[in-house]
């Protein structure tokens, strides 16, 4: 398996190389624009060399693992929001109502293939749920994380590095399921591949493509590891907390000023430390440093009794109340210091 793994990073390498040449034949330019943090025209097709590797990569465990058989009803919606993807990046103007119906589309194959989790264990409780209660929460949960991952993605190395990072530690909570094992590194190996040109300055952006893709993948991923009982479904979200916590504040700030929520912005947390001065490449290797502790707090967190549970959930809301905070008063001083 882990030659598997090499040659899907291999792949997706010299994919990204490939498609990050103006040059290339599927080349989709970025142009900058009021709303964005890059200053040049960079290519957007990055995702297309995820999916390839990934592909790859599948075909391949599926030649080493023989007795791992996959439920296909994913791809039923996974095939429809990668192309409507595509062509939103290709050609823009896709209307908002068409891709959330293909995004509730894909989140329904999620559910009958039988990934939603019918209870849901926090610290010391067990909360049996109705068949509607999971459809809801399931349906809720997969498009919002597609979304949240096509919002996060605007800054270098930050989606990819979500990626390998997320993908790797859920890859680790479930070790005794080997199928899951696979398709969790085969996408953290298809995202380190593709992160090595992505990183700052970035030659390459994911795209619609690769961030819906991407989002779409942690949902899953997460809630076939909780239904499978490979561990809680709340220690999934841990893990991607650094994405989750950030798209989500930020949207209920904006809803409560009454803004256009579909509408692209600079308001999030990591785009205001961008902002800020703090640049690219401080900014991200500061969240990588936040995943990676949210990684290892995913990891304890399984080993933990509920006491220490919710201890560790206590402190991470405490973690990230104090990080919001000391944006806000980085904020006031940098325009204390800019005002004349």
């Amino acid at each position: 398996m882990i030659l598997a793994e090499l040659l899907t990073f291999i792949i997706a390498y010299f994919l990204t190389s490939y498609l990050s040449r103006p040059t290339s034949r599927i080349c989709v330019l970025d142009y900058p624009s009021s709303r964005s943090l890059h200053g040049r025209v960079v290519p957007r097709t990055g995702g297309l060399a995820i999916l390839g590797a990934s592909i790859v990569g599948s075909l391949l465990i599926s030649l080493i693992l023989p007795d791992f058989s996959p439920s296909f009803y994913p791809l039923f919606g996974f095939v429809p929001l990668t192309v409507m993807s595509f062509l939103d990046d290709r050609c823009g103007g896709v209307p908002f109502q068409w891709r959330l119906s293909v995004h509730v589309w894909a989140a329904a194959s999620l559910i009958l293939a039988g990934y939603a989790p019918d209870r849901l264990e926090l610290l010391d409780f067990t909360w049996l749920l109705s068949d509607w209660i999971v459809i809801f929460y399931a349906l809720l949960f997969t498009v919002w994380m597609i979304n949240l991952y096509n919002f996060m993605d605007g800054m270098d190395g930050f989606a990819g590095g979500m990626a390998v990072i997320g993908f790797s530690t859920l890859a680790w909570l479930g070790q005794a399921d080997i199928g899951f094992v696979s398709v969790c590194l085969t996408v953290a190996a298809a995202s380190a591949g593709f992160l090595v040109h992505n990183f700052p300055p970035a030659k390459i952006f994911l795209g619609d493509t690769g961030s819906t893709a991407l989002g779409f993948l942690a949902a899953m991923c997460s809630l076939w590891g909780s239904k499978s009982g490979l561990f809680p479904f709340w220690v999934a979200i841990l893990v991607f907390s650094p994405f989750i916590v950030d798209a989500t504040v930020t949207l209920l700030r904006r809803l409560l000023r009454r803004e256009k929520v579909w509408e692209a912005h600079r308001t999030h947390y990591y785009q205001r430390l961008v902002l800020l001065g703090w640049g690219h490449r401080r900014t991200v290797l500061a969240e990588y440093a936040l995943m990676l502790v949210c990684a290892g707090s995913a990891l304890l967190a399984v080993h933990l009794p509920p006491v220490g549970q919710g201890a560790l959930l206590g402190g991470w809301a405490l973690i990230y109340s104090l990080l919001m905070l000391a944006v806000g008063r980085l904020e006031q001083r940098h325009a204390t210091v800019s005002t004349p």
